[in-house]
């Protein structure tokens, strides 16, 4: 039998609103398929946002700046993260094993209709020395799953 992940993100009431603060719960589910109609409303309540698919970890690829973009000695990296389930995996970098988070950007997340799943990316902006001497890692995280990574060395590009 097949199961499916649901992110059920419960959102309070206008009442509940009027707080300083937006409470908002998150938890993941298991549910089994159904073959027949069920409305959401009288499942889970009003305010809720359910996402149904299978857990995917997104492909990573990290793609380098070419050597005509480059400039003022610095050198821009993209991780594009693709066809991954749900939605909130992270990305993040790492420059010569440490993380790092100077010089990054996020895009926004996009769900592509003909299979339901995501894709999104990051930018690293890098001092070009950096990129000369170290290696660079894009890594996608979500809770407890395992790190999906994918690692660049300047040596791989050519014409770097």
């Amino acid at each position: 039998m097949m199961m499916f992940i649901a992110k059920i993100i419960l959102v309070g009431n206008k009442r509940q609103n009027r707080l300083k603060r937006a409470a908002c719960l998150e938890q993941e589910v298991f549910v089994q398929p159904v073959k027949q109609v069920v409305s959401l409303w009288f499942t889970f309540g009003g305010g809720t946002k359910l996402e149904v698919g299978s857990l995917t970890p997104p492909t990573l690829t990290v793609l380098p700046s070419s050597s005509s973009v480059e400039s003022q000695g610095k050198v821009t990296l993209v991780c594009l993260a693709n066809k991954g389930f749900p939605s909130d995996w992270k990305l993040s970098w790492k420059v010569d094993g440490s993380s790092w988070s100077s010089g990054v950007s996020q895009s926004p997340v996009v769900l592509q209709k003909d299979d339901g799943l995501y894709s999104w990316s990051s930018t690293l902006t890098l001092q070009e020395e950096n990129w000369l001497k170290y290696t660079v890692t894009c890594e996608a995280t979500k809770d407890c799953q395992p790190t999906v990574s994918k690692t660049l060395r300047r040596e791989q590009c050519t014409g770097q």
